[in-house]
This record gives structure tokens, C-alpha cells and sequence, in this order.
């Protein structure tokens, strides 16, 4: 179990590294964007990508 846990992180960590590295400059621009949105937008955005990975996981496996 705490194997899987292991290698889902590294792949977080894989996919969240491939914007930075490929884009900066658009990364910094959509930093900017992000700044400027209300706690509220922020967090009804977090908690749509978490549902939407909840759905998908559950899809996929």
C-alpha cells in the first residue's frame, strides 16, 4: 500500500514538473492570472479538479 502511495506521489511530482520546464514564461503569466482570482474562484477550482480526479480514478479503476 504505502508503495502505491509512493509511486502516485512521484508521478504528481512528474506531472507537475512538465509546465514549468516546458513553459515558464506561460507558467509565470498563469501565476499572474491565478493571483488575481477570489479565495472563493480558487477553491470551487480545487475542488472541481479534485472531483474530477475522483470520477476518473474511479472510472479507471
Amino acid at each position: 500500500m504505502f508503495q502505491e502511495i509512493g509511486i502516485a506521489l512521484c508521478l504528481l511530482l512528474v506531472l507537475e514538473g512538465i509546465l514549468p520546464f516546458a513553459y515558464p514564461q506561460r507558467l509565470r503569466k498563469l501565476l499572474a492570472l491565478l493571483a488575481q482570482l477570489s479565495d472563493r474562484q480558487v477553491r470551487v477550482m480545487g475542488l472541481a479538479s479534485m472531483l474530477l480526479g475522483t470520477v476518473l480514478l474511479y472510472l479507471l479503476h
